[in-house]
């Protein structure tokens, strides 16, 4: 794990993924920041945080796209954050996911699908791979509007709690769109790892023991162990305020 150092105190529990450090894919139809390694992309040291391998920040021209490709074995969510995108698969949907969407896909024993922007302006979405418990179970597909406001709307869970989207992996995730100042707890089941993720404004995060908070701005990405003093229990959104997700993670 990557060490984090503030001011004279080393944190050795936390691992921080600055936005600019991400690795970068740029054509002339696609941007896309990557937290991890992927695709050409590769380091040793970045490969996914415990059960969590991709997250993907894509934006991607009118009219262009992903043609038909495979997976397997994974689950495959995308967080619509502006526009929409076109989604076909060999399951047979045909379906529109729009800003505020979410979409999980189970890729299981085998899927292929594509995805294109058949909308007249640019679409952003964050793509997220997570391993599921067991392989070989069958593909499946669900998609789910969400509100977003202030507090944390949960996403995903193990059961589809609480309104949440049903995952094959004792994860969950939230999103929140805290205003200017708000504080937002970062409370996580305990043995659960954690991943902050700022999909828009930024913030702070400060640990439970005595210690300094730490500054979190777009692109940025923060993961935290199961234990330790300095592992974060709440999120101060800045003067912009903030769009974020928080996973939970087993």
């Amino acid at each position: 794990m990557t060490t984090i150092t503030t001011g004279s105190s080393a944190r050795t529990n936390l691992v921080f993924r600055p936005a600019a450090e991400r690795f970068h894919s740029q054509l002339d139809w696609l941007d896309s920041w990557h937290s991890f390694s992927f695709s050409s992309h590769y380091d040793p040291a970045w490969m996914g945080f415990g059960p969590l391998r991709v997250i993907n920040d894509d934006t991607i021209a009118a009219g262009r796209g992903f043609g038909m490709h495979p997976h397997r074995d994974m689950e495959i969510v995308t967080v619509m954050v502006e526009g929409q995108l076109n989604h076909r698969d060999s399951m047979g949907h045909a379906e529109v996911l729009r800003a505020g969407e979410v979409q999980r896909m189970s890729a299981g024993t085998g899927v292929v699908h594509s995805e294109v922007n058949e909308g007249s302006q640019p679409c952003r979405l964050l793509q997220i791979w997570i391993e599921p418990s067991s392989t070989g179970i069958p593909p499946a597909y669900a998609q789910k509007p969400f509100t977003i406001g202030s507090g944390w709307t949960p996403l995903l869970d193990p059961q589809g709690s609480d309104g949440a989207m049903a995952i094959h992996r004792p994860v969950r995730l939230w999103r929140a769109q805290p205003i200017t100042g708000q504080e937002l707890p970062l409370t996580l089941n305990p043995g659960s790892q954690g991943w902050i993720q700022v999909i828009e404004g930024g913030g702070a995060v400060a640990p439970a023991g005595s210690g300094e908070g730490m500054a979190l701005q777009r692109g940025d990405g923060l993961g935290f162990g199961a234990n330790g003093a300095d592992r974060p229990n709440t999120f101060t959104a800045g003067e912009a305020g903030a769009d974020l997700l928080l996973f939970e993670l087993r």
